[in-house]
């Protein structure tokens, strides 16, 4: 039965990933990072320039799934949609997102109107331009998988009934203005940073422009549904029990992290101020192992590791601002801080397979 579940993980997953791009050209590995982050039970966010197509990936996904704005579902009696979208912006309240008790003068009493967050999918675009006080009511939904309303607490995922929770937020590096950086705690929640950068090449851009020359309508609206709902959550299943992490993986990721340290491996304080944290080391293997099964492997090896490195430690490391402000007249500002990461996870990559 093991074998069948990881089958179809596989199979759904390179299904998936077809279907895709037919709706986005390119971004191979952000799309296989999107389904490695739903597969491994976390959440992602998806970082870019506008117009590269973030918010696009994410919708063309939920889609495939079946999981539209129309499609709904009750958990305990709760509504949940197939789809929320939020704009986040700077006058976005906490109850905008979770919900609020509204007095009801019929009844006279309280009734509780639940917010976009009741849903299986839940798009935070632009998740940067909200204030703390929004950004942070999402701490406990996304880590808790539920939310507080007037003091009663409501579930956001039952997997007995094959409802599951996905955050995918969205924000853009290049504008300061207006907008209020995520706190590490936040930053945290999220499985992995996709770093969405422009097409690869010119044959890739010639693509899109052929993709959408001929039509008014978006690409992604004539996706079709290839897998149901509850298959996330039994997909989810059989990666958690059905992929093995072999010893010697297992303390190829410990010295790895370890070795972001600067108070462990002290040559890496010239990439990193602060290096990542035992969360940090689990998301990596829980990563891992969701992306063993999509290339219908049920055992984790360090090639594994190694794709998704990049995506699921690049936020949870400090890198050094002398190093950063160093290669910014080469790179670029934006591109900087992106580079001396890479170079500082190369080195512990280097030393863990010593």
């Amino acid at each position: 039965m093991r074998k069948a579940e990881l089958d179809s993980v596989r199979e759904v997953g390179a299904a998936l990933e077809k279907e895709l791009s037919r709706a986005v050209v390119g971004y191979a590995e952000a799309k296989r990072m999107l389904l490695v982050s739903l597969l491994a039970g976390g959440h992602v966010l998806l970082e870019g320039v506008p117009g590269v197509a973030k918010t696009t990936l994410v919708k063309a996904l939920a889609r495939l799934l079946g999981l539209t704005e129309g499609f709904s579902a009750s958990l305990d009696g709760v509504p949940h949609r197939g789809f929320s979208r939020v704009q986040f912006t700077p006058d976005l309240m906490p109850s905008d997102v979770l919900g609020s008790l509204v007095f009801n003068p019929a009844t006279r009493d309280f009734e509780v109107r639940f917010g976009p967050v009741f849903t299986y999918f839940l798009l935070a675009d632009e998740i940067n331009r909200a204030v703390p006080r929004t950004q942070s009511a999402l701490l406990e939904a996304m880590q808790e998988r539920q939310v507080t309303i007037g003091g009663r607490t409501y579930p956001l995922e039952s997997r007995s009934a094959g409802k599951f929770f996905f955050v995918a937020a969205t924000q853009n590096p290049v504008e300061q203005e207006g907008t209020y950086p995520l706190p590490e705690a936040q930053l945290d929640r999220f499985l992995a940073r996709i770093i969405v950068e422009y097409p690869a090449s010119i044959e890739e851009e010639k693509s899109i422009y052929e993709l959408h020359m001929g039509r008014l309508s978006e690409p992604l609206e004539d996706l079709e549904k290839v897998a149901e709902p509850s298959w996330v959550v039994s997909a989810q299943e059989a990666v958690a029990t059905g992929v093995e992490v072999p010893d010697e993986v297992l303390a190829y990721v410990a010295k790895l992290v370890r070795a972001t340290r600067p108070s462990v491996f002290p040559p890496i304080a010239e990439y990193f101020e602060l290096g990542a944290s035992p969360r940090a080391g689990i998301a990596l293997i829980r990563a891992a192992k969701a992306h063993a099964a999509l290339r219908g492997s049920a055992v984790v090896e360090e090639i594994d590791v190694r794709f998704v490195l990049f995506p699921v430690l690049n936020h949870r490391v400090i890198p050094n601002l002398e190093k950063v402000v160093e290669v910014e007249s080469a790179q670029g500002r934006f591109a900087a801080r992106y580079k001396v990461i890479r170079e500082g996870l190369s080195l512990a990559e280097r030393v863990a397979s010593q």
